[in-house]
């Protein structure tokens, strides 16, 4: 079957970044509030990898297009400053480590002037290579991998089939950060619904301290039709927060955490406010923000619902 060119889903930091397809899918596809729910994981072959990496490359380097290349590289490279690049899809690091490895080798070679090399990365993904590898990975200029953590209680966790638990992502997180590749770590606002609210919070405020990432993004949970989660909100087993108790939520979690040196986030599109600076540095700050808002409760504050998104 031919690989499927996945559609561009990555973080907001990734923005003027070359989205390079190894994966389409994700390989651990049983989150029940996401929408790579039940998708197909599909490995891309190696060889087509590297006839995309060269069109790349010789495009930029002299402005010729090479036949048989999708015209997505094109586009791309028109607007692209060559320094930084994103390995698609929602895992790329489930991606065979000996051809993994290859494709950052041959990265390198192309595009000597490469800055920086991302991708998304599960929990599983990180525990699963070993130490050595992530580090090779580093030397080869992974520079930084964004990791879902979602929630730091066991019980959402659970609920919405993670795959993992705490003690394992903690794990995750402190290796890919020993192996000299920067962290973020994503959370997600609202998880646990009305119902579970308190524990989410107090539990991802604490393994937020426990990894102490690099960089931390804070989401807002979407409802994505089609998915468990979606389906169950349909049949009222789920309460969902309103947009200013889920600030609550996110003021708990800047709160309470507690990191060495972290920029915290809520710029995503799928945030109702969007707060951000270096914890603990700027922490009253970002509190000041959010209680400011909080005071007023003028629903015009905030990012509207039909402006929200993945």
């Amino acid at each position: 079957m031919p690989f499927n060119r996945p559609a561009v889903f990555r973080p907001p930091s990734e923005r003027r970044s070359y989205y390079l397809p190894l994966t389409s899918g994700c390989a651990n596809n049983s989150c029940t509030f996401c929408a790579f729910y039940g998708s197909r994981l599909q490995i891309r072959p190696l060889e087509d990898i590297k006839g995309e990496i060269d069109a790349l490359a010789t495009c930029k380097s002299s402005g010729i297009r090479l036949a048989g290349a999708d015209e997505a590289v094109y586009g791309m490279a028109s607007y692209w400053d060559g320094r930084r690049l994103f390995l698609q899809d929602a895992d790329a690091l489930v991606y065979p480590f000996p051809k993994l490895r290859e494709v950052l080798r041959y990265l390198n070679k192309k595009l000597p002037h490469l800055e920086r090399i991302a991708a998304y990365a599960t929990p599983q993904d990180a525990r699963r290579l070993s130490l050595s590898e992530l580090t090779e990975l580093s030397q080869l200029k992974l520079g930084i991998l964004y990791m879902g953590i979602e929630s730091g209680d066991e019980a959402v966790l659970n609920r919405v089939g993670k795959g993992v638990d705490c003690k394992q992502m903690i794990e995750a997180g402190n290796k890919v950060k020993k192996a000299g590749i920067a962290l973020s770590a994503t959370v997600i606002l609202g998880l646990g619904g009305a119902e579970m609210s308190r524990q989410h919070t107090a539990g991802t405020a604490s393994i937020l301290s426990d990894i102490d990432p690099d960089y931390a993004g804070a989401l807002t949970l979407t409802l994505v039709p089609g998915t468990p989660l979606h389906r169950r909100w349909q049949n009222g087993g789920f309460n969902p927060l309103s947009p200013f108790q889920t600030l609550y939520e996110l003021r708990e979690i800047i709160n309470t955490s507690r990191f060495s040196r972290c920029f915290l986030s809520s710029m995503h599109a799928s945030n109702y406010l969007s707060v951000r600076g270096t914890l603990p540095q700027d922490r009253a700050r970002m509190l000041a923000e959010l209680d400011d808002v909080l005071k007023k409760g003028d629903p015009s504050l905030l990012r509207p619902e039909s402006l929200r998104g993945l």
